[in-house]
């Protein structure tokens, strides 16, 4: 893995690099991405050559978001099939990353079961991975298609719940275009809400430890030109007390058979502020983020993440000023941490699940079976 094509974000001009390409330079294919880990302070491409290389650099975020990992996943699987590599065991380390988010593991077995169809049909090796690349190409396709539809149905329901526009709009970590095939989720359905003359302001939560909101969420609604206001986790609860939080838009990394939704830490207290304060919560995700097969949200594996993410304050700044990644302490040395990517929101905290196929409110799990069954035949037709 290494770096490539260096960028300066400054200025309101719209993002030079999308955040995953499929590329095929003289010396053989790869997968090209924007380190999300870097940014805002500069824009940096990643070259995986293999997927050892795509696997640490999912592991350390530097590709993130759930759509997104379904799409980097199932490429992940077609640059074993045409580099020549062992691709079930290119899966099987994929699927392995990260253990959270279900797109990763939808995009794995989607393309892994393209290549196993080819290899029974008789496809030479070559022809293999071709079916495999098509597979990837096709997912990465329709999520961007997905993304639109998402965003006309969320705003669509915004009017319904909140006639007369102006909408203020708290979100939190990062859901646009740098976690999807398209324009995002959650952070889609505001951009449509802007480009509508709906939106009067996105606050953006800063999204501890990392900080995806300040440095992601930030970075493209400053592109975009949207109205926002950053501010930190814990004064969520004065904007809601003050009325200044009209609806509370997120993403997800697991949606569970009742409904329940993993989501970055943080989005559940959201939740428990936005029931008390009467403000609708909306989850936005497309239909491959439900997983039928986990039960409800106590069945969801809640990723865990080193602590020294919670014990020292990373920046890409000093990234770039020391020239080598670290960290500054803010702990005593030897403090325990606990540090979950995730938490779960049960299904009665949320007002509604927005997806390809529409908004579906209230959430019970008959709605959920719905619409994964409305979701299947669609692909089959």
């Amino acid at each position: 893995m290494a770096d490539q094509h260096v960028q300066n974000p400054a200025g309101t001009e719209p993002p030079t690099l999308p955040a995953l390409r499929w590329d095929e330079p003289p010396e053989g294919p790869v997968l090209v991405l924007l380190d999300q880990t870097r940014l805002p302070a500069e824009e940096v491409e990643l070259v995986c050559t293999d997927v050892p290389a795509l696997v640490r650099a999912i592991q350390t975020l530097a590709v993130r978001g759930a759509p997104l990992l379904g799409i980097a996943g199932a490429y992940g699987v077609a640059l074993a099939a045409v580099r020549g590599y062992d691709v079930e065991e290119a899966a099987e380390l994929l699927e392995r990353a990260r253990p959270t988010a279900v797109n990763l593991g939808y995009g794995v077995r989607r393309a892994a079961a393209a290549y196993r169809v080819a290899v029974d049909k008789g496809a030479d090796a070559e022809q293999a991975a071709r079916a495999t690349l098509s597979a990837a190409k096709g997912l990465h396709r329709e999520d961007a298609e997905a993304s639109a539809r998402m965003a006309e149905h969320g705003l669509v329901l915004l009017e319904e719940l909140l006639p007369g526009g102006g909408h203020r709009i708290l979100t939190h970590c990062n859901t646009g275009a740098l976690v999807s095939g398209g324009e995002g989720t959650a952070f889609a359905v505001a951009l449509r809400a802007h480009r509508a003359g709906r939106l009067r302001r996105l606050w953006v939560d800063e999204t501890r430890p990392l900080l995806q909101g300040a440095r992601l969420t930030a970075y493209e609604a400053a592109r975009t030109g949207m109205p926002y206001t950053l501010l930190t986790d814990n004064a969520a609860g004065s904007l809601f007390a003050a009325g200044e939080v009209d609806a509370v838009l997120i993403g997800a990394d697991r949606i569970a058979a009742d409904g329940s939704v993993a989501n970055k830490v943080g989005s559940y207290p959201l939740a428990v502020l936005a029931k008390y304060h009467h403000v609708p919560f909306i989850v936005v995700a497309p239909t491959t983020t439900i997983d039928p097969s986990t039960p409800d949200g106590a069945a969801i594996e809640v990723e865990q993440r080193p602590g020294r993410e919670v014990t020292e304050v990373t920046s890409p700044q000093l990234a770039v000023a020391g020239g080598v990644g670290g960290g500054l302490p803010v702990a005593p040395l030897g403090t325990q941490a606990y540090n979950p990517a995730f938490d779960v929101t049960p299904p009665d905290l949320v007002t509604a699940i927005v997806t390809e196929q529409g908004a579906l409110s209230p959430v019970t799990g008959g709605g959920i079976a719905e619409l994964c069954a409305r979701s299947r035949q669609v692909t089959i037709s």
